[in-house]
């Protein structure tokens, strides 16, 4: 049996608090999850002096957790529509919790990639599953601004892995830091294992499929070019954050830009609370006008880019306001992302959705997991012209991977959506014109 969408009438059924509190153990659950996915982030330093890397093989660890990630989101989408979702939640943080404990005590560089491959399969089941949950949990009309506090407020698990974690790090070193960290995950198995349920009617929802049906289904929701446009659209606005919160922000700041390591530490939350204080309002938006959906995502997406290209084209350092207000721009435009699942949901019935999501979320970690690997690249090209010395000049090289691989995002989000217009124009005769016209019409109607 598969969740049903709910209607004010089921929903009114069961207690009031309810959802609240299956809300706020997914929101707990999915924090934690980010936690453990960005705790190399301020250690980025200390992994470099542990494990004796280079900034391209250092990049190997973010990379390879990523590209887990990105390569898990169909498997458990799949596994999503046969299994449910509070059984991915529980098993994820079992995952994580196994994997920190690995890294803690790993001596090895190659140790610690296959820690993080396990973090990146645990984290790959947690948010998914999560807007699952909330779907079945809220009424339809609300659902695209809870899906936007639960993406917004996740981020929080960044502040825990920056400065409580940073402190613990430079206190207490390598092996209980990552153990605290795992000590997060413990408990939000012992949480999701009391309270987590699918749905208000059942504790598990799960429909018996053979591995033919689910790939049938997957190709099915892949089929449709609303799906693809949510593809393109995480694609294009997911992975600045990303990269920047995992792995290249401290390194950025505190060798490229000289900051301190506590301010570093601060500055990582600023995309973060930028975030959580728009989200909500890119969901109501979201809602508010459904057939432009694909606008915010691009709006969101050339602002952060414009952003960062103004920043590395700043001559020399750029100053620290206008780094600030960069990140405050690449926080709202991440929440962008969201939206993604959003075309996923309307474009695809109740028992697809995990595979199309699952498609989804593919995307922004994707163009993350390449971003990664040219960064990398670039921070190496510019130490070596700079004689060896890694400073500003070098960041500059590198963070031109974000308006390389946001540019392709762009073009492949305008094809979709294209295709995804076509489609609406001849299934439903709703014929989506440009914006400038939209605009050009109300503001007549207005007069």
């Amino acid at each position: 049996m598969t969740a049903a969408i709910p209607t004010t009438q089921s929903l009114s059924q069961i207690p009031r608090r309810l959802p609240g509190i299956i809300f706020t153990v997914v929101l707990v659950a999915y924090l934690v999850a980010v936690a453990q996915r960005s705790s190399l982030a301020v250690a980025g330093v200390a992994a470099a002096e542990r494990f004796d890397a280079s900034a391209t093989a250092l990049s190997t660890l973010a990379i390879t957790q990523v590209a887990v990630y990105a390569l898990m989101q169909i498997p458990v989408g799949m596994l999503l529509d046969r299994f449910g979702a509070a059984r991915l939640i529980l098993v994820g943080a079992i995952l994580m919790t196994v994997a920190q404990v690995m890294l803690a005590y790993a001596p090895t560089l190659e140790l610690a990639v296959i820690a993080r491959v396990l973090v990146g399969i645990g984290d790959a089941t947690t948010f998914v599953s999560g807007l699952r949950i909330i779907g079945a949990w809220f009424k339809p009309r609300k659902v695209p601004i809870m899906q936007q506090i639960f993406a917004s407020g996740g981020q929080i698990g960044q502040f825990l892995s920056s400065i409580p974690f940073a402190i613990l790090l430079g206190i207490s070193g390598w092996t209980v830091s990552f153990l605290s960290a795992a000590s997060l995950a413990v408990i939000v198995v012992i949480v999701a294992s009391l309270v987590l349920r699918d749905s208000p009617n059942r504790r598990f929802e799960s429909r018996p499929v053979s591995l033919r049906g689910a790939f049938v289904k997957l190709g099915e929701a892949f089929a449709r070019p609303g799906t693809r446009l949510g593809f393109w659209a995480h694609f294009t606005t997911q992975f600045p954050a990303t990269i920047f919160a995992l792995l290249w922000g401290y390194p950025l700041m505190v060798e490229g830009l000289g900051l301190s390591t506590p301010l570093a530490s601060s500055l990582l939350l600023i995309p973060v609370v930028a975030g959580i204080a728009c989200g909500p309002l890119l969901g109501i938006l979201t809602a508010r006008f459904p057939l432009r959906r694909s606008n915010i995502v691009m709006a969101a997406a050339l602002a952060v880019t414009a952003g960062w290209i103004i920043l590395v084209l700043w001559p020399g350092q750029p100053p620290l306001w206008f780094f600030i207000v960069v990140l405050a721009v690449m926080g709202v435009g991440s929440t962008g992302s969201t939206i993604g699942f959003d075309f996923a949901r309307t474009f695809n019935p109740v028992s697809s959705y995990g595979s199309a999501s699952g498609i989804v979320n593919v995307g922004g970690f994707t163009a993350s997991a390449v971003t990664f690997l040219l960064v990398g690249l670039g921070v190496d090209l510019g130490t070596h012209l700079n004689g060896g010395v890694r400073d500003w000049s070098a960041f500059q090289i590198a963070m031109w991977a974000i308006p390389i691989v946001t540019g392709l995002g762009l073009i492949g989000l305008l094809l979709e959506r294209h295709r995804a217009r076509n489609r609406i124009a001849a299934e439903e005769g709703v014929v989506v014109g440009p914006l400038w016209t939209a605009v050009v019409r109300r503001w007549r109607r207005k007069r």
